[in-house]
């Protein structure tokens, strides 16, 4: 398995590193890049060069745009701001620019702004603020206050700059109490406040009601689908009832069954696995929802503008209408549904030696739960049986065996198994409020059937990822950087303190990582030293430039299993789709601009 590839920035903070133009294979070895990974690199370069990030010279080498022609024309990111004052500028392509408190001028955290680069120091580009290209979301949450006849808004997130001055024309809202306000003036000199009017007031800060509600209103999230879009939905289902499937593959002769926790609203993948002589055969079907969701429609700009199912301590809000997310799209048992399928052969340990990805029409056998395949396969006697599953118990430790070699294989190349413990909350059935927070429990042998899926949607997400850089169609991928080296320090100075030996060289690699963890697995701090790696690691994040994902150690991955609750997910649908009907690859800058 290659290795990933380094991220946009670290690309080029090895090129500004240098005053002389690299070589490609200068660049790669600089950055770690195995062989494997080489044209992915050199794809990687051309995007950066037709951003305008680095300059492209004659026989495939590359040069770091000058810091005083950058410092020229400055370019565009989001500004995070520290509540000590000082903050970065960051953007894809570019490296990191940390600005003095007396640089920021009139910006806030969260505007996108233009940087231009000053300096560079030993903490590495230093610039200021010169224009305010976009505000930030001018809605913000916080606490009210009143003294006399002055009114303002202490912000709940300290990166904000307060106090927020609210308009004295409205009466509502004591003193203490949660609230939202609307910035009606932002700041025009670096030693202003904005000022706003009150949008909502919620009530007794940190209760849990008002708190949901102040995320609500905040994120101007309406629960209630826009009646146009429901019916558009309920439309787009008649006519589609109304098409022939035969272009379609025919799955309903394939078992799949539907694996989920016991009380999931939706069902948007299936499984199933057949050994053969030579190995395996694993279908994995993933509900069609691009088909109901037509590019530019009303349920697809909904969909856009929402992004992803918002899941709440008391609820979940559904991206999609629940006529398509719980019913027309969900992957009901005895129920005909389009589907876009992922079926691999493997052989006897679990590589997969071919595959293809069809659009199709299936029919689940079965509603399957954790509990009940983990019953059903002897991890565990607590759960009841559950008679679907014990129907399927031969067939079901098929599916098991090739899972667990699955998942041999992917610890082997080092993807990184953290156990990090998770919250569960315990909310009053009248009240909604917060009574008792815990370490949630799991039974170990139903946390072995959750692995079952997890290895199955890894597996389905790089197989597409492969198939779609393969045919070089532009789509979002799911990319993870390596760790930074500031953090990896500091954890490097922690761990030597627990009496712990690191090899932050080796810990640049995910199998670095996974020879460190394993290797404390027994240190009584074990659970420490898991949390201080995950904040060492960097965020994953969606991108149209394939890095690869380090957590995973893969070197191509993106979402392709959840399009119900996933916008990205959709995207990718939508990619595959126009290829498999005979489309070219949309490589345009528009088509682009568009994922």
């Amino acid at each position: 398995m290659a290795k990933p590839l380094p991220s946009r920035g670290d690309v080029v903070e090895c090129l500004l590193a240098e005053s002389r133009a690299l070589h490609a294979r200068e660049i790669a070895k600089r950055c770690g890049v195995g062989e494997g990974s080489y044209p992915r690199l050199l794809e990687l370069l051309d995007q950066l060069s037709l951003d305008g990030a680095i300059i492209r010279q004659a026989g495939t080498r590359f040069k770091a745009r000058p810091v005083a022609e950058r410092a020229g024309t400055g370019w565009e990111g989001m500004l995070t701001v520290n509540p000590r004052g000082f903050g970065f500028v960051t953007a894809v392509g570019q490296v990191d620019v940390y600005v003095a408190a007396d640089g920021i001028a009139a910006a806030m955290h969260g505007d996108r702004v233009k940087v231009q680069v000053i300096s560079r120091s030993p903490r590495g580009l230093e610039g200021r603020i010169e224009e305010i290209v976009e505000r930030r979301n001018p809605r913000v949450a916080g606490v009210l206050r009143r003294r006399r006849k002055s009114v303002w808004l202490e912000p709940d997130d300290s990166r904000v700059r307060g106090p927020i001055v609210v308009s004295s024309g409205s009466k509502l809202g004591k003193d203490g109490e949660a609230a939202v306000v609307e910035i009606t003036r932002f700041p025009k000199f670096a030693d202003e406040n904005a000022e706003a009017e009150l949008v909502a007031v919620l009530g007794v800060p940190g209760d849990a009601n008002a708190e949901v509600a102040k995320i609500l209103v905040r994120e101007q999230i309406v629960e209630e689908h826009p009646e146009e879009s429901m019916s558009e939905a309920e439309a787009m289902a008649a006519r589609i009832k109304k098409l022939g499937t035969s272009e379609r593959r025919d799955l309903r002769d394939i078992p799949l069954a539907t694996i989920d926790p016991e009380d999931a609203r939706d069902h948007d993948d299936a499984v199933w696995v057949e050994r053969r002589k030579d190995g395996y055969r694993l279908w994995v079907a993933i509900a069609d929802v691009s088909e109901y969701v037509q590019p530019g429609s009303q349920l697809d700009k909904e969909a856009l503008r929402r992004g992803a199912t918002i899941y709440l301590p008391d609820r979940a809000i559904p991206m999609l209408p629940s006529a398509l997310a719980a019913d027309l799209c969900s992957l009901l048992p005895d129920q005909d549904r389009l589907c876009v399928a992922v079926i691999a052969d493997l052989d006897k340990d679990g590589v997969v030696t071919r595959y293809e990805l069809v659009e199709g029409l299936m029919r689940s056998q079965a509603y399957l739960t954790y509990g009940g395949v983990a019953r059903a396969l002897g991890f565990t006697d607590k759960p009841k049986k559950s008679e679907q599953a014990e129907r399927f118990k031969k067939e079901l430790k098929v599916v098991n065996e090739l899972a667990r070699k699955l998942r041999k294989t992917r610890m082997k190349r080092g993807a990184m198994d953290l156990d990090l413990p998770e919250a569960q909350f315990q909310l009053d059935d009248e009240t909604g409020a917060p009574v008792d927070v815990r370490r949630r429990t799991q039974d170990p042998g139903i946390k072995q059937a959750y692995q079952i899926i997890e290895e199955y949607m890894i597996l389905a997400n790089e197989l597409v990822a492969q198939w779609l850089s393969k045919r070089r169609c532009p789509t979002v991928y799911r990319v993870h950087g390596k760790p930074d080296e500031e953090k990896l320090d500091r954890l490097g100075k922690v761990a030597t303190k627990l009496g712990v030996s690191i090899d932050l060289d080796e810990m640049q690699e995910p199998t670095g990582v996974a020879k460190f963890l394993q290797r404390n697995k027994k240190h009584k701090k074990y659970h420490v030293l898991e949390m201080l790696l995950l904040r060492t690691m960097k965020q994953a994040a969606y991108d149209i430039v394939n890095i690869g994902h380090f957590g995973l150690a893969s070197d191509a991955y993106l979402h392709f299993t959840s399009p119900i609750r996933r916008y990205p997910d959709m995207q990718v649908h939508r990619a595959i789709k126009n290829l498999l009907r005979g489309g070219k690859a949309e490589t345009s800058t528009s088509a682009i601009e568009t994922l």
